[in-house]
């Protein structure tokens, strides 16, 4: 990524990122080579993480958080470093070009994503008198969290949920499932969001709550992983609540604004996820260069070819215009700006963008690009897999064209 418009202290964090992954992770991942290499060794018959690789992770994490990088990007009011948007993007980028896809201890092990994991910037609406209980915990890396919004009818319309909570004296009782939950089956903590005023989610104007809850209380129960994209095990799951009650003093911000909330961060969130994406789109270009330069065909280098060469330029062209969108798009968040159309462009571009880099540095390896060896068909599965969390595809379209018609071309 052009480091131009990159404040210098947030390129040497990135450069510090890197040699704290060379030094740190990478001998861990050597070490325990046996077990990371295949998934049969990953997940358990459940499909779920097995205790050796969850053990791993929960080091790496602790490590991150000790040498500042787990933190860097919560908000400051709650301990985190207070990064910005512009910091988030060119981080997550580097890190994905530089460590590439499938390496269960990177993504999102060492920088969390703001909705899981760390000092999420939902915790910002928890109270205040918990948090010398809660925050050092999960700013340790030592317990995990998750976020728990979506449903099985309800992902992009959230008002379609149906988990509810209903006050009980100084508790509130819940009852529902939560499904695609990142982390669901590992963490410790979970942010429930649940309806409490039905009235006014008929009307669309708010009546969900946010709620902390510890996932061993009574009531709460993991159902299941959600195994996706040729995968054998995940970290997505299927949540239930029976009966769960969480003390008033839990929730998370206001009664019925729940909402307001559960979006804090979501624009960096976005531009975190779409860097990814794009840093994994660049690592697969480099490999895909590299190879086109040894390979040979018909007497002369691959890259020779007219054919391979528009599959390099074209992914190339991508690439550059995706980063240029992000860090256009992160310099407005940096200032304030509404930023609303920018940001679902870049979340529609940087996925989509991605899913056909792979696919073409998958080409250009021919069948070497369909082994699980070069860890390109992995960064396929990923980049597709990205074009529906977060708001789809199709969702981000409807946001743009909505933004331009009540607002006109500003952009």
């Amino acid at each position: 990524m052009n480091t131009a418009l990159i404040p210098e202290e947030v390129v040497q964090i990135g450069e510090s990122l890197i040699r704290f992954v060379d030094r740190e992770v990478a001998p861990i991942e050597a070490a325990n080579q046996a077990v990371l290499s295949s998934e049969r060794t990953i997940f358990d018959e459940r499909g779920r993480f097995t205790a050796e690789v969850e053990a791993l992770r929960r080091q790496v994490r602790m490590k991150s958080a000790e040498a500042g990088f787990y933190t860097m990007l919560g908000p400051q009011e709650i301990g985190g470093g207070g990064l910005g948007p512009l910091a988030a993007v060119y981080l997550n980028a580097v890190l994905s070009a530089h460590c590439g896809p499938g390496r269960p201890l990177i993504h999102p092990v060492v920088i969390p994503s703001p909705f899981t994991n760390g000092l999420s910037p939902v915790l910002a609406a928890l109270d205040p008198s918990l948090r010398d209980r809660y925050l050092p915990q999960l700013g340790s890396g030592d317990k995990t969290l998750c976020f728990g919004l979506s449903e099985p009818d309800a992902g992009s319309d959230v008002f379609a949920m149906k988990t509810r909570a209903v006050r009980d004296g100084d508790d509130w009782v819940v009852t529902g499932s939560k499904q695609w939950i990142t982390n669901g089956p590992y963490a410790d903590y979970a942010m429930i969001f649940a309806i409490t005023d039905p009235e006014l989610v008929a009307q669309r104007k708010g009546g969900i709550t946010g709620f902390f809850v510890d996932t061993k209380w009574p009531g709460f129960d993991v159902v299941s992983t959600i195994p996706i994209m040729g995968q054998l095990g995940a970290e997505i799951g299927i949540l239930s609540f029976d009966g769960l009650r969480v003390p008033d003093t839990h929730r998370l911000g206001q009664v019925n604004e729940g909402l307001k909330v559960a979006l804090k961060g979501v624009n960096t969130g976005r531009l975190g996820l779409s860097a990814t994406c794009i840093g994994l789109a660049r690592w697969a270009l480099v490999q895909a260069v590299e190879y086109a330069k040894v390979r040979k065909t018909f007497g002369k280098p691959i890259g020779d070819h007219q054919a391979v060469q528009i599959l390099l330029a074209e992914s190339a062209a991508e690439i550059y215009a995706a980063e240029t969108m992000l860090v256009d798009c992160a310099l407005k968040l940096e200032r304030g700006a509404r930023a609303l159309a920018e940001t679902s462009m870049v979340k529609l571009h940087c996925t989509d963008a991605a899913n056909r880099v792979f696919d073409r540095c998958m080409q250009v390896h021919g069948g070497m690009g369909l082994t699980n060896e070069l860890r390109l068909e992995a960064g396929y599965r990923f980049t597709r897999s990205m074009r529906i969390p977060d708001g789809t595809s199709e969702i981000q379209r409807r946001t743009i064209a909505r933004d331009l018609l009540a607002h006109g071309v500003n952009f």
